[in-house]
């Protein structure tokens, strides 16, 4: 799948620049969302750091990383800042527990752990086997953090609707008395996305102190939060950035049509319905590989490239597939010489211990 056709319109047309405006716009909007309860996890704001020497290896594109791997909540990554939110809900509903879902190297499980612990209260996640795994797969990684966090947690089988099993197993809980908070797998609904939407904010004004013009904004994207909340902060502040998202899981068209639903979902709780176009939701699922959770050739040669050239760790599932995106655009020309490109770094290498055979020499 990664040699196939470039399958997204980048709007290579529009003049791009360091845009003051916008940053001004955003600092007042951050400051609007804090109508919404918060739970402060992360550590926050994560770097931009420039990335010379893979700058260099790609073709003299400028590459900057966002750090959501560094947002410090159980070895960081980006569902710390959904969970800002989300948990602090949780709190204020009064939850006794915590539930969520997700596949069985969730990174989305691991920081839910660790928040429920951080503050409290009990987790009990149900993990989905979507990757027929080794030892290493099912028992290292997220699974050995799960419960170091002390979440007690299911198994469930592949196809399911995860999100139903989810709500009968809290329903079983509730008749028992416990009150039970449900979190969505990725924590992406529009309370969990105003991290994303924060973010946006967040890096505009990091763009506008660095007085760089800013060509491009990519990630990876699965469960739709990330790029929901991203793409409805940037619209809400007025960037004109192009956001790009690579998918993970889904074909291009689905996961477009699922990150502009939480994006108007999360739009109408920021009080800016009419902010997010369906043209604003770009994605490109030519990275996905042999399917979700199963590293292809480009994902594993990331993960190599990235460590050995900034020392950075990426993860099998998510950001490897989305920088395998990153580095094929910048070879073929889709990011030209010289453009300033920021790849937002969501985290996940925790489970690298899960992936070990494909690493041994």
């Amino acid at each position: 799948m990664d040699s196939a056709p470039l399958a997204v319109s980048l709007s290579s047309d529009i003049s791009i620049e360091s845009d003051t405006s916008a940053a001004i716009s955003a600092a007042q909007k951050q400051k609007e969302l804090e109508q919404f309860p918060r739970t402060k996890l992360a550590h926050l704001p994560t770097p931009l750091e420039y990335c010379p020497r893979l700058s260099e290896a790609l073709n003299g594109v400028n590459i900057y990383i966002k750090r959501d791997d560094c947002t410090g909540l159980a070895t960081g990554g980006n569902k710390a800042r959904k969970l800002e939110w989300l948990m602090a809900e949780a709190v204020e509903q009064g939850a006794e527990y915590v539930m969520t879902q997700g596949a069985t190297q969730s990174n989305h499980c691991r920081q839910t752990a660790a928040a429920a612990a951080k503050l409290g209260l009990k987790c009990h996640i149900l993990l989905e086997e979507r990757v027929k795994g080794d030892a290493d797969y099912n028992e290292n990684g997220n699974v050995m953090l799960d419960d170091l966090f002390g979440a007690s947690r299911e198994k469930r089988g592949p196809n399911l609707d995860m999100a139903a099993e989810l709500e009968a197993v809290a329903e079983e809980y509730r008749k028992k008395g416990h009150n039970v908070y449900v979190i969505p797998g990725g924590g992406s609904n529009p309370t969990g996305a105003l991290g994303y939407v924060n973010c946006a904010y967040e890096l505009v004004q990091q763009i506008e102190e660095l007085g760089i013009p800013v060509d491009h904004i990519c990630h990876a994207t699965g469960s739709t939060g990330t790029q929901a909340g991203l793409v409805t902060g940037l619209k809400a502040c007025g960037s004109t950035i192009p956001l790009l998202g690579y998918g993970v899981r889904f074909a291009k068209d689905i996961q477009e049509a699922k990150v502009f639903t939480l994006a108007k979902a999360t739009a109408e709780k920021i009080g800016m319905p009419d902010c997010v176009d369906a043209k604003d939701v770009v994605v490109d699922s030519n990275y996905v590989g042999p399917g979700y959770g199963t590293p292809a050739e480009s994902t594993i040669e990331a993960i190599r490239m990235f460590a050995e050239l900034e020392g950075l760790l990426l993860d099998p599932v998510y950001s490897a597939k989305g920088a395998a995106g990153l580095i094929d655009y910048c070879r073929k020309g889709h990011f030209k010489p010289g453009e300033n490109v920021v790849y937002l770094h969501t985290g996940g290498a925790v489970a690298l211990h899960g992936y070990l055979h494909y690493f041994q020499k």
